[in-house]
This record gives C-alpha cells, structure tokens and sequence, in this order.
C-alpha cells in the first residue's frame, strides 16, 4: 500500500529566530515531491521537523503508511524511523572511521529492518555495485559521490516506505550530481517509495520530481502541480535562472 506525508501550518524556530511560518505541503503515495530553495529558507529545518529533530511551535505532521495514519510531532526520532521514514541528511553524516558495511548495518536501527539486514544488504550492494566493491573501506577516504551513494544506502537499510532526501547534490561535480538524481528515481520507482527532496539545484530536481513547491523566507511561495507548472513560473526563473 502506498504511504504519504501531509504537513499542515507548520512554524518552527531556533530560540527567537522564526525559521518556518505556516508551512503546508503533501507528497503523495508513490510521489517524488521536491522543495526548492536557496540555502537559508528552511528546507532542512522542514526535514528535522518531519524527522523529530526540531520541534513545531505550532501546526501538524501527519504520514499515512499502509493504511494507518501517524502523528509525527511530539514522536522521538527513532519513533519516526521505526514508522518507516528515512533521512537522508545534508551533508552525509557518516561515520567515517567505520566501514562501508558498517555504516550500512548502522542503518538497520528500525526493527522490521534488524530481521531483514542480510536481504537489505545484499539488495543495496545490488543497487550501489561500487559500496560492494568497497565494503571494507573507510567511509572517511571515499570520494563525495561514493559518500553521497553510502548516505543513500544506509537510508535503504532501515527498508523505509517514505524517503526523505536534503541536499542531495551538495559538494558534488555535476556529472555526479546527474546520476545521484538518477539513481534517486531509479530507487523509487523501483521499490515505489514516497520521496521528499529539498533541493536548490533547480534543474536537476525537475528531472525526476512529479511536483514541488518553492520556500522562501519560511514560507511556500509556490505549489507547481506538475514539473511543467514549475518549469515555467516567474518566480523559479528570478530565483534559479537570472530572468
């Protein structure tokens, strides 16, 4: 069964910094549902606050997973991955001294998961060949886009059924950039995840998103029902393209 997430007039702050005022949004069962935004508009703090990390002041986070419906607010983080929600967070955030595979077993917190880590495993060296390659190396001496396919698949480990990915094309060359987001879609439509991407490369996003919205300053300045829809907007084009 398909799995969604609705975020609903959702405020969230550091101290007296307000960070995100009356942020809505939904990514639909089997979507790939893109935030766009340059950096400082809240696109991670959204994440953290799906993931439990940070805490709304205010407003509701919801996800239905096979049919049942969850409120996330007020759910540890560990709660949330246990529901089935994954991050792939900004930057990475490996565990450089440990291995590959360690770094990939560190992923199987979620308890569905823990019974299944040998088929998990063997499914991410599956999709990732080059971590098989590579399973007893230190994640620390990797490239960034081998890093950034380890992130990947350490999200995999915890078999989620939401997946949410931030900034996934930071520090990357393009030509890496390209095929993380390739490999993006192919992971969803593969194994028909909902996907949430914050992403500011504007291009790249478009390739595999099936609608996003725009923040800005905390805010949703646009819903795009469809990547034509944001292909085309004035504000993405003053915001991405110089026009």
């Amino acid at each position: 069964m398909a799995s969604s997430i609705t975020v609903a007039g959702i405020h969230a702050a550091y101290g007296h910094v307000r960070v995100l005022e009356d942020v809505s949004l939904t990514a639909g069962g089997g979507e790939t549902v893109v935030l766009l935004g340059t950096n400082g508009n809240g696109k991670s703090t959204l994440m953290k606050a799906i993931m439990g990390i940070v805490t709304p002041s205010a407003g509701t986070i919801e996800a239905e997973i096979d049919g049942e419906r969850h409120s996330l607010v007020g759910r540890t983080t560990e709660e949330i991955v246990d529901l089935g929600i994954a991050l792939v967070p900004e930057g990475r955030r490996l565990f450089p001294r440990l291995t590959v595979e360690e770094n990939l077993l560190l992923g199987a917190f979620r308890q569905k998961a823990r019974r299944e880590i040998a088929t998990n495993l063997a499914f991410c060296f599956e999709c990732f060949p080059r971590l098989a390659e590579r399973r007893a190396q230190l994640a620390g001496s990797m490239s960034g886009g081998e890093q950034q396919m380890l992130a990947l698949a350490r999200a995999l480990m915890c078999a989620p059924r939401i997946l949410l990915i931030d900034e996934p094309s930071v520090g990357l060359a393009p030509v890496l950039v390209s095929r993380t987001i390739e490999k993006i879609k192919e992971l969803k439509d593969r194994y028909a995840l909902t996907v949430l991407m914050a992403e500011q490369n504007f291009t790249q996003a478009l390739r595999i998103a099936d609608r996003g919205y725009v923040i800005v300053h905390g805010q949703i300045a646009y819903e795009g029902k469809s990547a034509e829809d944001l292909n085309n907007n004035d504000l993405i084009r003053q915001l991405y393209l110089g026009a």
